[in-house]
């Protein structure tokens, strides 16, 4: 019975020393935590404002003399695939990994991706599903006239640009690798969405460009369309390709739709910039 006493005696006096250290703890300062900018700008292309979320390397403000590759995400508002990319990012450029160089990101924020991310469809299901779509060429135009510049003139810079699309990202970006090649330098492209229009965009003449570029693909456990229009763009990139560009393939069968975009994009940056070092 005394001892009983006691133990109660000792765990009180515990409880009390642990509830007198948390009534004295108090919070000496707090502040916003910021992983870079959030920029709004009235775009004269599609006429509207648009919103861009941009990370900066550690090293920005204090290596004022030095200028970073800059990676272009689509769907990259911070609801979206912004933070975790952009940690992907960060991870990658640690000087203990050396997956990448310090890179800026840009992630482009939505406003309608279903009419940004796709040209006119002939499909009569596609035109009832998604209504407002047919808008990729401007949004295309307003990468390259708007966005490009305004990251050059109002940031440090460099001349090397990569690109993510995911889903009907995948599907603009494969656009832009087939229409307008010289806007980047390399092509992150996850479970494109080429079924449509009826796969039009996989029977079109590609633009090749004179300077290298590097273009991986990765897809899913997602489907048989989806995994067929994937593999189908990576064969027919490779049989195309000039001799100076790289060309990468990976399938996830372990993952599906949703999941693959993390692991894929990690992939991608392993494949692209460590073959470059090589």
């Amino acid at each position: 019975m005394k001892i009983t006493n006691f133990f109660i005696l000792v765990l009180c006096l515990v409880g009390s020393h642990n509830l007198l250290a948390e009534t004295k703890l108090e919070i000496m300062a707090k502040s916003k935590f910021t992983i870079g900018d959030t920029i709004e700008f009235h775009s004269l292309v599609l006429d509207e404002n648009r919103i861009l979320n941009i990370y900066l390397p550690s090293s920005y403000d204090a290596a004022i003399d030095k200028h970073y590759p800059v990676v272009y995400l689509l769907d990259g508002s911070a609801s979206e695939d912004f933070i975790h990319l952009a940690g992907l990012v960060q991870f990658g450029s640690f000087s203990w990994i050396n997956q990448l160089p310090e890179s800026i990101v840009v992630g482009i924020e939505n406003v309608d991706r279903k009419r940004d991310f796709t040209y006119p469809s002939n499909n009569l299901l596609d035109q009832k599903d998604f209504p407002t779509s047919g808008g990729s060429e401007q949004f295309i135009q307003f990468i390259g006239t708007e966005i490009q510049p305004l990251i050059a003139k109002n940031y440090r810079a460099n001349a090397s640009k990569t690109i993510i699309g995911q889903s009907l990202g995948g599907l603009l970006a494969t656009e832009i690798l087939f229409k307008k090649p010289n806007l980047f330098d390399n092509y992150i492209i996850i479970s494109p969405s080429l079924w449509w229009d009826d796969e039009s965009l996989l029977k079109f003449t590609a633009l090749t460009s004179s300077s290298p570029k590097s273009i991986y693909i990765g897809v899913g456990k997602e489907g048989e369309i989806m995994e067929r229009v994937a593999k189908a763009l990576f064969e027919k990139v490779k049989a195309n390709k000039p001799s100076h560009d790289a060309v990468f393939f990976n399938y996830f069968e372990q993952l599906s739709h949703g999941d693959t975009l993390h692991l894929a994009v990690y992939d991608a940056f392993d494949k692209i910039f460590r073959s470059k070092k090589e």
